[in-house]
């Protein structure tokens, strides 16, 4: 009995967990993805740009001799579990399978936009935005925005990952909620729209740490999908086994990964007043 109950909770679980596992992580569609990787660092290149040389006649052709640079991921080992007592009458119950497949799925997706986080945060990116007395403001927006056309960053993969505050600051501004500015505004969704070419991610308040939070000072950042890595050596489906010490199953997910931010010029960190 117990080890057919195993292989069905074994299916359905799976099948549940990845399902709450690709809504849980908010961060990982927003940047550059290497999965299947071999060993503990992961190494993303970038090549430099290259300068057109003047041709004369007769002479040796001069080469660009564009330099590649390399960023280092270094992959750590995490793991999300709970236990469910053999006697509990609801182990075999769809919701309560749901409910723990949510939080599993849910704490391994906060687990990788905590390192995409810790990638943006050690980026050390050049010209930040560094007025933390107010909130984010149109000025800030538009201040990012002159950054990364100034930096030749390209248009279309431009992402902007502030906190629920930094949200609530700009819904204040007539600019982002008048549909005289925009197609689609908060006032009725509840949700940003795409403002001078940046998407949108918002990340709550968490546990695992957030956005990062100096006394009253929180940094959001604008970030060009290119400039951050996120490096995957093992993205297993959760796993249910019977411990026999523990008379309960053991459900657990295993993930292997780590970020680095490729190129700092596409980073650019707006400081935040969160009084």
């Amino acid at each position: 009995m117990a080890q057919a109950l195993s292989a069905i909770a074994q299916i359905e679980f799976d099948a549940e967990v990845k399902a709450a596992y690709q809504n849980a992580g908010a961060l990982r569609p927003h940047v550059r993805v290497r999965t299947n990787v071999t060993g503990s660092t992961a190494r993303f290149r970038r090549v430099g740009r290259g300068q057109a040389q003047p041709r004369l006649p007769g002479t040796d052709v001069t080469v660009m001799n564009a330099q590649y640079t390399e960023a280092t991921a270094t992959l750590t080992d995490w793991i999300a579990a709970e236990y469910t007592d053999k006697l509990d009458a609801q182990l075999v119950n769809f919701e309560e399978r749901s409910i723990l497949a949510n939080n599993i799925g849910a704490a391994i997706g906060r687990r990788l936009d905590q390192m995409i986080i810790a990638a943006l945060d050690a980026a050390n990116a050049s010209a930040n935005i560094a007025v933390a007395s107010t909130g984010l403001t149109d000025a800030k927006m538009r201040r990012a925005m002159a950054l990364m056309d100034a930096r030749a960053v390209p248009q279309g993969q431009r992402k902007m990952v502030i906190s629920a505050r930094a949200k609530e600051d700009l819904t204040s501004e007539q600019r982002f909620t008048s549909k005289d500015f925009v197609d689609q505004y908060v006032v009725q969704t509840g949700t940003l729209p795409r403002l001078y070419g940046f998407d949108f991610i918002v990340i709550d308040d968490r546990d695992e740490g957030g956005l990062p939070l100096a006394s009253t000072t929180r940094s959001c950042f604008a970030f060009d999908m290119q400039a951050i890595g996120l490096a995957i050596a093992h993205d297993e489906p959760l796993e249910v086994n019977y411990v026999a010490e523990k008379t309960s199953w053991l459900s657990a997910q295993l993930i292997k990964a780590g970020a680095v931010a490729i190129d700092a010029l596409g980073v650019i960190e707006i400081a935040t007043q969160e009084s």
